[in-house]
């Protein structure tokens, strides 16, 4: 169901703890689901598990959703996009690839929001459900455009060619899994905007305060150090405490500006206004901070006809939707299980984090 709420947020504390128990759970459920796939595990103390293409198939996808994909150019080519972490992964040579030392995806990652997204909407059944056109708002005759280019007007006349996660018709789509949060943008930049003030009530957008960091040079910590020689601690436990306090001290000491939240938000809500589009926030239901943090912005939209245009929808609220291979995939690999049902390997995986 699509819904919408009052405004409010999560501590950044709490959110961040949501983040990550459900990487810890999603990591868990990775370890099972990669038996017998070409897969690595990222360096580390919390590992991600990263898997590999083989024999047209992919272990980070559902069967019937990866031959969809592999069958259009134009969603294949979501592939191209490298992972931001690459040098943190092993890497990737399986015989059965057939790619020597492949460079690892964004969409290889067990912890994609894409992936997850692809995974879903490819799936044979799901597009044409008319249940789930029907609650999503889609009438026109339209397929799925991962990763669509937006044309965000800014106050110069120029625009922001901002990237959506998903377009389908006049829906526009913003998915999570285990990020952190929406991002942050210092506020002269998000201010830029043709359309802020008449689609936001900027007063009523969720503030930061954003330092602007600066690499420092080792001499500039010259006198936090003692010149005397000392005994080695037993641990580096006082040692990495001293670090973290110097750390914290530079970063009172750097220069404070004015910024906005949830900055992801702000701007797809202003590409959506300015495309004519609805935009929903799809999102897990292990993640209350991620939609409270939407409802923060929702409660800023001004403008009516925009307001009633945002949603906000759970990756288990669309699996409802699913067919029975989709559904099962999820179950096992997510965790993801349609409102009602109970997750099959609920009990074992908690056990094991």
């Amino acid at each position: 169901m699509i819904r919408a709420g009052k405004p409010g947020m999560e501590g950044m504390g709490q959110a961040s703890g949501y983040a990550a128990h459900l990487r810890r759970e999603l990591a868990a459920r990775s370890r099972r689901w990669a038996r017998g796939k070409p897969h690595v595990e990222s360096y580390g103390s919390d590992p991600v598990i990263v898997y590999a293409p083989f024999e047209g198939r992919h272990g980070n996808f559902l069967d019937a959703s990866y031959a969809a994909i592999a069958g259009r150019a134009e969603w294949m080519r979501r592939f191209a996009k490298i992972h931001a972490q690459g040098r943190a992964l092993p890497k990737a040579e399986f015989e059965s690839t057939g790619e020597a030392a492949r460079r690892w995806r964004e969409l290889d990652s067990s912890m994609s929001s894409d992936a997850l997204l692809m995974n879903v909407f490819c799936a044979p059944g799901v597009i044409e459900s008319q249940a789930l056109r029907n609650m999503l708002g889609i009438d026109e005759d339209a397929e799925p455009v991962f990763g669509w280019k937006a044309h965000v007007p800014l106050a110069s006349g120029r625009f922001d060619r901002t990237e959506v996660d998903m377009r389908w018709g006049g829906l526009l789509v913003e998915a999570k899994l285990t990020e952190a949060d929406f991002q942050t943008r210092a506020a002269r930049i998000v201010e830029e905007y043709r359309d802020f003030d008449a689609v936001f009530d900027r007063e009523m957008l969720p503030r930061v305060e954003l330092r602007s960091a600066r690499r420092r040079a080792a001499i500039e910590f010259a006198e936090e150090f003692t010149q005397e020689w000392e005994h080695p601690a037993e641990d580096d436990l006082l040692a990495r405490a001293f670090h973290a306090g110097l750390v914290a001290q530079a970063r009172e000491a750097e220069p404070v500006v004015a910024g906005y939240a949830s900055y992801q938000l702000i701007r797809n809500v202003l590409a959506a206004y300015a495309e004519g589009c609805s935009f929903c926030v799809l999102h897990d239901e292990r993640r209350p901070d991620l939609r409270e943090a939407w409802y923060r912005v929702m409660a800023a939209v001004m403008s009516a006809d925009m307001r009633v245009r945002c949603k906000v929808l759970t990756w288990q609220e669309l699996a409802a939707f699913a067919p029975e291979p989709l559904q099962e995939f999820l179950d096992l690999k997510y965790g993801i299980v349609a409102p009602g049902r109970s997750s099959s390997m609920e009990a074992g995986i908690r056990e094991s984090f």
